[in-house]
């Protein structure tokens, strides 16, 4: 039997049910069980012995995390659901991996690399603006971005009141109106490469992640998907994030 305790909350997002973020929601809520009694807080300590139960349902037992590459096709919603009915990553990829959650997220029009696990804490890892994982991207824009622009974004740059850090922008080809880039980031943020080119005069007319944390897309068809294993070092740093 497993004796050590965590936080009831990480170890319901430890499950893949949710992220920490929403589990501490549904305590909040009255939805988690311990043991049978309802609790109130997400701080409180429990063994992964107990029985965790969400809404009702007891918390499946962890399983060993896992990570795949999914190729995200330009028209989804990375989400589980979404209130205007549009069609989800989740819908496209199906059950056949049990629950994912989503590390990061590609808007509705943009495609290509996403980062898909089965643990809620692993997710919340690989998403921490503290470990600075590098994220890569082949954008198309109208126009072609002055030296002065480029150095701009690589000094980092503040939007609408939101500071940025360092973009850095490569001119890979110039076409009769638009010009590719490749574009390398390490925050991410909402909307990010859109909203900083756009303030430079420079719209995104299509968007493709190529890398993230030095995993890559590669050949993989679009809607493709693929389990990956996780590098060791990448898991040190994951058991010492837990703590």
């Amino acid at each position: 039997m497993r004796k050590e305790k965590n936080r009831v909350a990480k170890i319901i997002s430890e499950s893949g049910l949710c992220s920490r973020r929403v589990a501490e929601q549904k305590i909040f809520n009255g939805e988690v069980s311990v043991n049978g009694h309802i609790i109130d807080s997400p701080a409180l300590n429990v063994s992964y012995d107990d029985i965790i139960s969400v809404n009702g349902q007891p918390l499946s037992k962890r399983e060993d995390t896992k990570l795949y590459i999914y190729h995200k096709p330009a028209g989804l919603i990375t989400s589980h659901n979404d209130e205007n009915g549009r069609k989800t990553i989740f819908d496209d990829i199906g059950n056949k991996y049990g629950k994912l959650l989503s590390i990061g997220r590609l808007d509705l029009n943009s495609e290509g690399l996403l980062l898909l696990t089965n643990d809620g804490e692993f997710q919340r890892f690989m998403e921490s603006p503290k470990n600075e994982f590098e994220r890569i991207y082949k954008v198309r824009v109208h126009g072609t971005p002055s030296k002065d622009d480029i150095l701009k974004l690589k000094n980092g740059i503040t939007v609408d009141g939101i500071k940025y850090k360092k973009i850095d922008v490569k001119v890979d080809k110039v076409l009769s109106s638009n010009s590719w880039l490749t574009v390398k980031l390490i925050e991410g943020k909402n909307r990010e490469i859109r909203k900083t080119l756009s303030s430079l005069g420079y719209e995104v007319n299509k968007l493709i992640r190529i890398s993230y944390a030095g995993f890559e897309l590669r050949n993989l068809e679009k809607s493709g998907i693929y389990e990956v294993k996780i590098p060791q070092k990448l898991l040190q740093q994951y058991e010492n994030f837990k703590g």
